[in-house]
């Protein structure tokens, strides 16, 4: 299979401008620009192309919402966020070849008729700005960005803002409130980015594995990107593997890979000769899969749909049968708890409450009746809050504790 995303990350100094060019780096931006913007979006909505930073929403219909009519800039913004536990995909791209990212975000933007970009990078991320910034000094320098961009007539200025690592800020209206120097507080909605974003300006918001993949397409073409994974789920994906498997690390497939066999080829199995017991997919937010569903599992928004979990941002965290799942729960829901911005009262006093709870099951000082208050607690939070991270917290608690409560029970007194 084809290597989109990691094609070049083990090389020599690929991090640097000379070696990206070298390697074929910006000719992909030079067609770009020969092309008109409409036909240029066209043929990003042609391959199939969807927002891989959780939600899956198709990349060039996103592009054809924004509302050019009122005489307003438009933005683009790169979420590098990336703080969803289990997920580390993004910074490898940042760490090992920025000037992948930066050259899909010149493609977008031109796209686009944005003239000013942003790179939202988590706080916790401070050694991979210093990477990312080097590449745009040296982009800059080579006059691939700035008042004319390779020399034709486009202006594009693109700046770093570090966040403080706040969760709640890879949601993408809370990631624009930030960067307006607000706090990282979610917008209700409508209405829409794409009309009313950042500086009230239209905006679109796409993550950093979403624009790494424009140079390869608009370089090879929408049909040949269409052509790999699923009817629905098209391209490759980056998986970003933790947990207990033999070979942890971030590995490319196309959408479609057996789950099974993406984590005994790819990942090198279960360490140590352990049993598989459960993974969960899609970062620590999704519903967790039992070994036993996930025969016959494809690695695509639609197979792991129907598995009833979410691909996610494709943060795989697969765990054997030493693992205790209320121990683990009780992480995920102190994480939650612990990041929840405050501002819905469904998601602020229940991601708490679940937390306790779970904290006082795995001290052996819980009740049985507990888990169905817990369950309740989820019904009350789920689809109530502005933002989805108290749906966040809710399914990995319902799928946690309905698939393994004979273990949530053992460790109740009554």
């Amino acid at each position: 299979m084809n290597k989109i995303l990691l094609a070049n990350i083990d090389k020599p100094e690929q991090a640097s401008l000379s070696k990206y060019r070298e390697r074929g780096g910006y000719k992909a931006l030079e067609k770009a620009l020969s092309m008109a913007q409409p036909a240029l979006v066209e043929e990003v909505k042609a391959s199939g192309l969807r927002g891989r930073g959780g939600a899956g929403f198709p990349t060039g219909m996103k592009w054809s919402f924004v509302d050019r009519s009122k005489g307003k800039p438009v933005y683009l913004l790169c979420n590098a966020d990336e703080s969803e536990p289990g997920t580390f995909k993004d910074r490898l791209l940042m760490e090992r070849d920025p000037h992948l990212m930066i050259e899909g975000m010149a493609i977008a933007s031109y796209a686009l008729d944005c003239h000013l970009s942003y790179i939202y990078i988590r706080g916790e991320y401070e050694f991979v700005a210093n990477t990312v910034q080097k590449a745009l000094d040296e982009a800059y320098a080579a006059k691939i960005l700035g008042p004319s961009v390779l020399g034709k007539d486009f202006a594009l200025d693109m700046f770093i803002h570090l966040g403080q690592g706040a969760y709640i800020c890879g949601e993408e209206t809370s990631l624009i409130e930030s960067l307006e120097g607000n706090r990282g507080y979610p917008r209700i909605k409508p209405p829409f980015p794409a009309s009313h974003g950042f500086m009230a300006s239209p905006t679109v918001v796409n993550n950093v594995e979403t624009l790494a993949a424009l140079p390869w397409i608009i370089q090879n073409g929408a049909a040949a990107y269409a052509a790999m994974g699923t009817e629905k789920s098209k391209g490759t994906k980056l998986f970003s593997v933790s947990g207990h498997v033999a070979k942890p690390g971030v590995y490319e497939v196309e959408m479609g890979y057996p789950l099974l066999d993406f984590i005994n080829n790819e990942a090198g199995g279960i360490a140590n000769g352990r049993k598989l017991k459960a993974v969960i997919p899609g970062g620590s937010s999704v519903p967790v899969l039992t070994a036993g569903e996930c025969e016959g599992v494809l690695l695509d928004y639609e197979s792991l749909a129907k598995a009833g979990t979410m691909l996610g941002s494709g943060g795989m965290i697969v765990l054997d049968d030493t693992t205790s799942m209320p121990e683990t729960l009780s992480v995920i829901a102190d994480f939650y708890a612990h990041e929840s911005c405050g501002q819905c009262t469904p998601c602020r006093e229940g991601t708490g409450w679940a937390a306790k709870i779970l904290k006082n099951i795995v001290a052996g000082k819980g009740k049985r009746s507990d888990l169905d208050l817990l369950l309740k607690i989820c019904d009350r939070m789920e689809g109530k809050t502005i933002c989805p991270l108290a749906d966040a917290d809710v399914m990995p608690i319902r799928s946690f504790v309905t698939k393994f409560r004979n273990e949530f029970e053992a460790l109740c007194a009554n």
